[in-house]
């Protein structure tokens, strides 16, 4: 007999039990056809949803890898040490782009559109963050790649022989101390996953 009591005993409670899981289910269902959703407070999910949001955040100068967006930045930089980029200068890095990346017209526009548009959204002197902002592309350069974006800075400063900016050439001095220091074995810009 007491086998049998303990058996209804058992049965009473796994069916509370799953009456009880069957009624979190629908109030689940019903808050997510209302548009409330539990996933929120999964603190993994909020980890991964911070980290994203503090990313996009961020200025994303910080966040270039690539060392042609970063060669094309500083050179970029350069010419806008004056407020602005002359007309001279355009001509220059825009020709620059094309030889020294091997780009077409459209896409060294769309490079020089992009690094402007970075400086644009970037509101700290570019000088006093350098090694900040090469960070992330310092370990994608070749020593070929860094010593032709040196080149290209130092002919942007030999070319603007009209105005003997002083900011333009610490930037300079300061990005070919950087560059000049940390580089892979040579590979030319165009022969690479980095070109």
């Amino acid at each position: 007999m007491s086998d049998l009591v303990r058996q209804r005993n058992t049965m009473h409670i796994v069916l509370t039990l799953l009456g009880a899981i069957v009624t979190i289910l629908v109030l689940l269902s019903r808050l997510a056809d209302a548009g409330i959703s539990l996933g929120g407070l999964n603190p993994f999910l909020w980890k991964r949803r911070r980290k994203w949001q503090n990313r996009l955040e961020e200025n994303p100068i910080y966040h270039v890898e690539d060392p042609m967006e970063a060669a094309a930045l500083l050179v970029t930089a350069a010419a806008h040490m004056d407020g602005g980029i002359s007309r001279e200068d355009k001509v220059f890095i825009l020709s620059a782009f094309e030889g020294m990346f091997h780009l077409d017209k459209k896409e060294a526009a769309s490079l020089l559109i992009s690094s402007q548009y970075l400086l644009g959204k970037n509101e700290v002197n570019i000088d006093w963050k350098l090694q900040e902002i090469l960070n992330p592309s310092l370990p994608n350069f070749t020593q070929a790649q860094a010593d032709s974006t040196i080149d290209m800075l130092q002919q942007l400063c030999a070319d603007d022989s009209t105005d003997d900016n002083p900011q333009r050439r610490e930037l300079v001095k300061n990005a070919s101390e950087i560059l000049s220091t940390h580089f892979k074995p040579d590979r030319e810009w165009g022969s690479g996953s980095n070109a």
